[in-house]
C-alpha cells in the first residue's frame, strides 16, 4: 500500500523523487489520523507557500482513489484513509509472498563478515559469545536481501604465545593431559610459563627462539602449534554447534604470515613507512591518530599487518562490497589504522566497504555461573547451564512434552541469543537468568511461546479448508488491522537492520509481532463454527507463525513446535 501511495504522490508532488517521497511517509500513531501521513513542511520553502495550503493542494490535485476511503488535511499532513477490505487484502497477500521479509537488492555482490576469532589455546569464553551471536546475525540478515556473505573466522593462531606455549609444554606437559582436558590443560600450561619466567627470564628468550623456529618452517614447532589448534577447533566447534552456528573459513593469522611481505612492498613502494625506535610504522598523525606499526624491531609482522593482509586477499579473492569487522569496541582505534592505511594506498574503496562493528560488554552479575577454572567462564557453561535451566522448567511445568531434550536446547540457547540481540548491540549486556528465561517478559522464550501457540491453533483445527478462499472483510476490526499492519513492517525492518548492522531491530519486531497478536488472539476466538470467519483468522494465525519464526532466524534461534 505505501507503494501505491508513492505512487500517487509522485504524479501529484513537484520538487520531490520517488525516494525523497518514500523516506518522507510516516506511520501515524494512532489510527483515527490514517493509515499513512505525508508531511509538507519540506516542500514550504520551494512552493512558497504554507504547508496546511500545500496539503489542500496535493489533496485536490490526487481526488478520487479507488483503493481509499478518504484523504484528510491535518495541519501540515496529508492523511490517507486506506479502504479497509482492500487494505486488509493487500497486507494478507504481501505477508503470504515466497521470501516475505528478503529482497534480491544483494544478488551478485559479496559481503565478507570477521567475526568470532577466538585466540588458539586459549578458552572460548563469554566474551567472544557477543561477536559470534552479532556476526551470525548479520550473515543472516544479508543473506535475507539476497547478498553472497562469507562468514569468516579470523583465529588469533600465530605469534609469540605459541613459543611460549611449546616451552610450557616440553618442560612441564603431559600429553595425555592435553588430549583429556584440551584448551584448560593448555591455559594451565600458559600460566605456569608466566609464572616461571618471572624467575627466570632466560624462559622467554626460549620462547622467542621457538617462534623464530615456527616462522622459519621448523617442521617440529609447527607440528606441535598445529596440534594445539586442532585440540583448540575441537572445543570452538562443539560450542558453534551448540549454538547451531558455522563458518565458511576458518582462516586464522597464520594463513597470512607469507603474505604480509607484499604489504610492506606496498607500503615501501607508497613512501608510507618510516622508521621508529627501530620498528617501522605508518605514522597517522595527520588524521589525529597514533601510527600503525607494521613491523616490529627485530622485523616481524605484527596482527595489524595481517588484518592489512587479510583485507587484501578478501578482496582480491571475494572483490566485496562490504567487510565487516564485528569485534568490540576497545578495537575502535586499531581498526581505524588499518582501514586508514589501506585507503594511503590509493584504495578509495576502504572509505566505504571496510566497516567496523562495535559492541559492549557483556555484565555477568546475577548470573551465579560457576567457572572450571579462576575467573573465566566458558561459553559452553552458559549455554549449558541456560539449557539444564530450561530442562527444569519443563519438568514442572510439561513433563509430558515430547522431544524434551531438544525443546529445552531450542529454548535455552534461544534465550541467551536473544538477550544479547534484543539491545542495541553498542549497549552493554547484563545476563540474567530470571529475566532472559522468563516466558512473559520481552524475551526469546516468549516469541517462542507464541510461535508454539500459533503451531497449536494450526494442529488443533477442526474442518478446516486450507484452499477456501478468504472474506477479506471479515478481519477488517482493530485488532486484526493491527497484526497485518505490524506483520507488514518486516520487509523495512531487515532493511533497517542491514542498513544500521543492528539485529536488535529483529529482535524487538518480533516482541511486537507476538504481543500483537496475542491482543489479536485475546479478542478473537479461532477455531468456531463460522467457516468463513474461521478461515480467515487461520490465515493471520499462519501469517503470525511464519512471521515469527522467520524473525527468529534471523537471529539464529529456532522456536519449537511446543512448549
Amino acid at each position: 500500500m505505501k507503494q501505491k501511495i508513492i505512487n500517487l504522490l509522485e504524479k501529484n508532488v513537484e520538487g520531490l523523487n520517488r525516494e525523497e517521497i518514500s523516506a518522507l511517509i510516516e506511520i501515524p500513531p494512532k489510527p483515527e489520523l490514517g493509515d499513512f501521513a505525508f508531511p509538507c513542511f519540506r516542500l514550504a520553502k520551494t512552493m512558497r507557500k504554507a504547508p496546511q495550503m500545500i496539503a489542500a493542494d496535493i489533496k485536490e490535485a490526487i481526488g478520487d482513489v479507488d483503493f481509499l476511503q478518504e484523504i484528510s488535511v491535518q495541519g501540515a499532513y496529508l492523511n490517507f484513509f486506506i479502504k479497509k477490505e482492500i487494505f486488509v487484502k493487500t497486507m494478507v497477500e504481501a505477508a503470504s509472498a515466497e521470501n516475505f521479509g528478503g529482497s534480491n537488492v544483494g544478488e551478485g555482490k559479496t559481503i565478507c563478515i570477521d567475526y568470532s576469532s577466538p585466540n588458539v589455546a586459549k578458552n572460548f569464553h563469554v566474551g567472544h559469545l557477543r561477536t559470534t551471536i552479532i556476526g551470525n546475525s548479520l550473515y543472516k540478515i544479508y543473506s535475507k536481501l539476497g547478498y553472497d556473505v562469507k562468514r569468516i573466522n579470523h583465529l588469533g593462531d600465530w605469534g609469540t604465545q605459541f613459543g611460549k606455549l611449546i616451552v610450557a609444554y616440553k618442560a612441564w606437559g603431559n600429553e595425555e593431559a592435553v588430549k583429556s582436558d584440551g584448551v584448560g590443560e593448555l591455559m594451565k600450561l600458559y600460566v605456569k610459563f608466566h609464572d616461571e619466567a618471572k624467575n627466570n627470564p632466560a624462559l622467554d628468550d626460549e620462547a622467542r627462539a621457538w617462534f623464530v623456529k615456527m616462522e622459519q618452517g621448523d617442521e617440529e614447532a609447527l607440528k606441535i602449534w598445529q596440534w594445539f589448534k586442532d585440540i583448540s577447533l575441537i572445543e570452538y566447534k562443539r560450542t558453534y554447534d551448540l549454538l547451531g552456528m558455522d563458518f565458511d573459513y576458518y582462516l586464522g593469522e597464520s594463513f597470512y604470515r607469507d603474505k604480509t611481505d607484499d604489504i610492506v612492498d606496498r607500503l615501501t613502494k607508497g613512501n608510507l613507512l618510516t622508521e621508529s625506535e627501530g620498528a617501522k610504522i605508518v605514522d597517522l598523525e595527520a588524521y589525529d591518530m597514533a601510527p600503525c606499526l607494521i613491523l616490529k624491531n627485530d622485523g616481524s609482522s605484527i596482527y595489524a599487518t595481517r588484518d592489512l593482509a587479510a583485507i587484501f586477499y578478501r578482496k582480491e579473492t571475494h572483490n566485496f562490497v562490504k567487510c565487516l569487522y564485528v569485534t568490540g569496541q576497545e578495537q575502535k582505534l586499531h581498526f581505524a589504522q588499518v582501514f586508514k592505511v589501506v585507503e594511503l594506498l590509493g584504495n578509495e574503496w576502504a572509505k566505504d566497504q571496510l566497516i567496523h562493528i562495535p559492541y559492549g560488554l557483556v555484565s555477568l552479575e546475577g548470573a551465579k555461573l560457576s567457572t572450571r577454572s579462576g575467573n573465566i567462564i566458558y561459553a559452553e557453561d552458559i549455554l549449558l547451564e541456560a539449557i539444564s535451566k530450561v530442562k527444569e522448567i519443563i519438568s514442572e511445568k510439561n513433563p509430558d512434552l515430547a522431544d524434551k531434550d531438544e525443546t529445552a536446547k531450542k529454548i535455552g540457547v534461544g534465550a541467551v541469543l536473544f538477550n544479547d540481540l534484543y539491545n542495541q548491540r553498542i549497549k552493554d549486556v547484563s545476563f540474567k537468568w530470571e529475566k532472559l528465561l522468563n516466558f512473559d517478559g520481552e524475551t526469546g522464550p516468549y516469541v517462542q511461546y507464541t510461535y508454539a501457540r500459533c503451531s497449536s491453533i494450526l494442529r488443533k483445527l477442526e474442518n478446516y479448508d486450507e484452499n477456501a478462499a478468504i472474506d477479506y472483510s471479515l478481519i477488517t476490526d482493530a485488532e486484526s488491522i493491527d497484526l497485518l499492519k505490524e506483520i507488514n513492517r518486516f520487509p523495512q525492518v531487515v532493511v533497517d537492520a542491514s542498513e544500521k548492522y543492528e539485529p536488535s531491530q529483529i529482535a524487538r519486531f518480533a516482541v511486537a509481532v507476538a504481543q500483537t497478536f496475542n491482543k489479536f488472539y485475546n479478542a478473537n476466538r479461532i477455531n468456531i463454527e463460522d467457516e468463513n470467519l474461521k478461515n480467515a483468522r487461520v490465515a493471520l494465525v499462519k501469517l503470525t507463525r511464519n512471521t515469527i519464526k522467520d524473525a527468529m532466524l534471523l537471529l539464529g534461534i529456532d522456536c519449537p513446535e511446543q512448549m
